[in-house]
């Protein structure tokens, strides 16, 4: 068994009866939506779903996972994501995956929100291997741009598959992949880039994290 999978394995623990169970984008969280599928089937674990994204809302409906659709909740239980960075103080990088807007919601909503991850996504500051994912309006990115260039950020809009155009997100947004100085911290930066007209949400996630469950070598540690 993998570390992506232990720690996930780990974090269904926390599923109990009756609840409604966000779930997550990307390789360790589908460990976790497998591993609620087997508790449900095998341990007679009933529970409800809402998905981050239309990957995860797939591979649950695929497992007959009960699932609603984002629209229709206010709040959640308990939400399960992976994370591409993770800092001392327990603020993540997410978004490469560009499902910042559902994901964020999610973390937010949730009475507890644990992050899953193995030790490779530790880093002493946000933005230390991965860029920023800033999800912008379309007619507005050159806007949004110049005032996050006027503090400092650098980078560009993220290209498509196919390298001929952009990515758009699922509901139509732009993502502008910057960079910014490491001395500015995770409240600061997060502040700065809320407060940046045209931007519509973005990957730091300050503030939203009730646990996380880091996965080293076959043993789980929480922090």
């Amino acid at each position: 068994m993998n570390d992506k999978q232990l720690v996930a394995l780990q974090a269904a623990k926390y599923v109990q009866n009756g609840m409604l169970v966000g779930l997550g984008t990307g390789s360790t969280a589908n460990y976790f939506i497998d591993e609620l599928a087997r508790l449900s089937r095998e341990e007679g674990l009933k529970f409800t779903t809402v998905a981050s994204s239309t990957i995860s809302a797939q591979k649950a409906q695929s497992l007959n996972l009960p699932i609603v659709a984002l629209e229709h909740i206010s709040q959640i239980d308990l939400y399960v994501d992976g994370a591409d960075e993770i800092t001392p103080d327990k603020t993540l990088l997410k978004g490469r995956g560009s499902d910042l807007v559902k994901e964020k919601l999610l973390a937010k909503a949730a009475a507890q929100f644990i992050a899953v991850a193995d030790a490779s996504k530790l880093v002493s500051y946000i933005g230390q291997n991965f860029v920023i994912p800033i999800e912008v309006i379309p007619f507005a990115w050159q806007l949004a741009k110049k005032s996050l260039e006027d503090v400092g950020g650098q980078g560009d809009l993220r290209p498509n598959a196919a390298k001929d155009g952009f990515w758009v997100t699922s509901h139509g947004s732009y993502v502008l992949d910057m960079k910014f100085d490491k001395n500015l911290d995770a409240n600061t930066l997060n502040r700065l880039i809320n407060n940046t007209p045209g931007v519509v949400e973005h990957g730091i996630f300050y503030g939203l994290t009730d646990k996380i469950l880091i996965a080293t070598d076959g043993v789980v540690s929480e922090h």
